[in-house]
């Protein structure tokens, strides 16, 4: 089984692809790049989300790392990817490795690897790690790994509480008086992901949901704030009459909101409203990154007001590499995942849930209205993504359809094809992107439209392709 690193690090299923044997030989390739650098007192901080064996992955990797005679920062229970990062800044770590697989389902583990600057690892130097990778040829070198136990005795394994800081350093950056002073009453839904017994020592009066430990993500199947899977979410809005509600993904580094009435608001609304927050509100300057699978609304917005505009494919690393090389006020992707110049050049979903409420109880405005006020400026931009797990045989023939560049997406014409990344079809006022995943055995379709009809109808006719 070949291991190879997606849009977002590695994943694979927990035992046929996801073994010790695997993650022992990704974990001696991270070692042997950070050795490359060549730093004095090289360090590390590793961390784990709630799957099936997460925290024995995570063990297993730090004494690995260890082994090689690298400092690593053990977190010392379930912790989300954004405070890994945030970690790996904070200590001056060379890398940050995350045990998750983010919102797959439950039989899915993964690894991510985070950068210095505290995001997500840049391309270059997870082709670095690939390198390494490969020159292992599947084989684990001989060396002595000792017991979790001794490295912590000799101090070179050190576990760490990550909550305490981060949630210091996050109630700076959020208006929490303000929210508090608003009495605005929430729902939030960690998705029994590593959010979970997190936001209650923020905001004491807050309901939360799905806030158990429970590995196989109860009925939620896969923990992604998405549509589908935010309809427990919805109905707690409505059942606990509050004004609003968030989800955060499987290692919280997402977000996914409904307003009042329990209709879910897409990621795409949800970077329009904190874009405009930052610049009309905070006046806050910058440039602005969107992935291609974006709602145009940002280029139409950034057009309108003359600010910069950088477009890279799927993966916030492409994002968080800009985020790192030039002053952006906010970048982010259709997924839920955003990162703003207040923060961390990192996706935060429970950052972004509270500037989502800080920006509601500074505005006074409910996020429906917030919502309507985009649909006044920018006219109705509706939007859907449908995930559809296929045979390699179906993809393969779907994807030379594509290449094909077909002159009409159903009964709609084709004005423009971008190729950045997957084959994304411009139609009158909408269009539709196709991309196969890099993780699952699946195609993925993206559709924005004025209307849900419109999406539904290039939704389908982009599975029709063949």
């Amino acid at each position: 089984m070949s291991i190879i690193f997606g849009t977002d690090g590695w994943r694979g299923v927990i035992a046929r692809d996801y073994t010790f044997e695997n993650l022992s030989l990704v974990a001696h390739a991270t070692a042997k790049y950070v050795k490359t650098l060549k730093k004095k007192g090289a360090s590390v901080v590793v961390g784990h989300d709630t799957r099936f064996l997460s925290r024995e992955f995570a063990i297993e990797t730090s004494r690995i790392l260890a082994a090689y005679g690298i400092t690593v920062h053990l977190t010392d229970t379930i912790s989300t990817t954004p405070q890994v990062s945030f970690h790996t800044k904070k200590k001056k770590a060379q890398l940050g490795v995350v045990i998750t697989a983010s919102h797959n389902p439950a039989q899915y583990s993964g690894y991510k690897l985070k950068g210095s600057f505290g995001g997500p690892a840049v391309p270059e130097q997870i082709a670095e790690v690939e390198k390494h990778l490969a020159a292992l040829n599947g084989v684990a070198p001989k060396m002595k790994v000792d017991t979790l136990d001794a490295y912590v005795k000799s101090k070179a394994i050190k576990l760490f509480d990550a909550k305490t800081e981060y949630i210091a350093d996050i109630v700076k950056k959020i208006d929490i008086k303000a929210i508090r002073k608003s009495k605005l009453k929430i729902v939030y839904d960690p998705m029994h992901g590593a959010g979970i017994n997190f936001m209650k020592s923020i905001l004491p009066d807050i309901v939360e949901i799905h806030g158990e430990y429970n590995p196989s993500f109860g009925e939620v199947d896969h923990p992604e704030p998405i549509a589908e899977c935010l309809v427990p979410l919805s109905k707690a809005v409505k059942k606990h009459k509050a004004h609003m509600g968030f989800a955060t993904d499987g290692d919280a580094d997402r977000v996914g909101a409904v307003d009042h009435t329990g209709a879910f608001v897409d990621p795409h609304r949800v970077f329009m409203l904190l874009m405009k927050y930052l610049r009309e509100h905070k006046r806050m300057k910058g440039a602005v990154v969107k992935t291609v699978s974006l709602t145009s609304m940002v280029s139409a917005y950034c057009e309108k007001h003359k600010i910069k505009i950088y477009q890279t494919p799927v993966g916030f690393k492409h994002v968080a590499k800009l985020m790192t090389e030039e002053k952006i006020l906010i970048g982010g992707e259709e997924s839920g995942g955003l990162g703003t110049s207040l923060h961390i050049p990192e996706r935060d979903g429970i950052f972004n849930g509270l500037l989502l409420l800080e920006m509601m109880a500074v505005t006074k405005k409910s996020l429906k209205e917030l919502c309507d006020e985009l649909d006044a400026e920018f006219g109705p931009h509706r939007y859907r993504r449908r995930d559809v797990h296929v045979t390699n045989e179906t993809k393969t023939a779907i994807l030379k359809a594509c290449a094909k560049k077909p002159t009409m997406i159903g009964k709609h014409k084709v004005e423009v094809m971008d190729t950045t990344d997957g084959y994304k079809f411009y139609v009158k006022n909408g269009w539709l992107l196709i991309r196969a995943s890099g993780t699952e055995p699946l195609v993925r379709f993206y559709a924005e439209a004025p209307s849900l009809k419109i999406v539904k109808e290039l939704l389908d006719a982009g599975l029709a392709l063949k």
